[in-house]
């Protein structure tokens, strides 16, 4: 539960007083021998704990999963396998799981989602870290508008889509290549654009290392980069930036 979900529930006398001090005196983090999970994340930051599923073996996977739904009632994962999804859905039938961006999620059911956020891509090879964005910030409260395949190689198309990517709070630009995507949509809106470098091109892309670089020498104001195909990452911040502009 949210601080201010725990004091509503002590003003309508639904939870006693001990019960809310009870929940307050709860140590800020579950030991598990091997994973501490920050269970007061959210209140700190906003932001629940998430699980990045890769490479964690499935009783702890399965476990910390356990665990964060049930301090929450929701629980997001990324990078995740079918294979851990197939175990995780034996327990909570109810998981979800996208084989594009590889999230693994229990969302609580009707949730509001303000504001607004363009992800953007190149191209269409760059869509499954755009999910991972999109996703990320729609399981944060965001709304999200996906503006997919507008590549500096047919300007006209994200031309005309500007309407909607100049609407948004903020812009995430996901490109492989040569990455130059974030440099033209830095020059056509007044918001922050968020720059993902994905791993995505021939031999000298160097695995995105070139679009990353590339993002990160923008003569374009007003671009952030995060790492290379860190789709959590942007749709993280955006989030952030989302909630500064629904706020105002």
């Amino acid at each position: 539960m949210e601080t201010a979900e725990v004091l509503q529930k002590v003003k309508s006398g639904e939870i006693s007083v001990e019960d809310a001090e009870r929940y307050f005196r709860k140590k800020p983090f579950e030991e598990m021998g091997y994973a501490k999970l920050d269970t007061h994340r959210k209140i700190r930051s906003g932001f629940s704990e998430v699980i990045f599923c890769s490479g964690k073996a499935d009783e702890h996977l399965l476990r910390i999963f356990g665990k964060l739904y049930e301090e929450d009632g929701e629980v997001f994962g990324t990078r995740a396998t079918k294979e851990q999804y197939e175990m995780i859905r034996e327990r909570y039938p109810q998981v979800e799981y996208d084989e594009l961006s590889h999230i693994l999620k229990i969302e609580k059911p009707e949730k509001e989602r303000k504001g607004l956020i363009a992800v953007c891509t190149a191209g269409t090879a760059d869509i499954p870290v755009a999910e991972e964005a999109a996703q990320t910030a729609e399981y944060f409260g965001s709304s999200v508008e996906r503006v997919f395949d507008v590549g500096v190689s047919g300007i006209h198309r994200l031309l005309s889509e500007l309407d909607v990517i100049q609407k948004a709070n903020c812009v995430v630009a996901v490109a492989g290549m040569e990455g130059a995507l974030a440099s033209v949509i830095g020059g056509l809106v007044d918001k922050p654009v968020i720059a993902v470098p994905t791993s995505v091109g021939y031999g000298a892309s160097m695995h995105g290392l070139s679009a990353l670089l590339t993002m990160i020498n923008s003569c374009a104001n007003g671009i952030s980069v995060v790492n290379i195909d860190n789709g959590y990452g942007a749709g993280y911040v955006a989030t952030q930036i989302n909630r500064l502009g629904v706020r105002e």
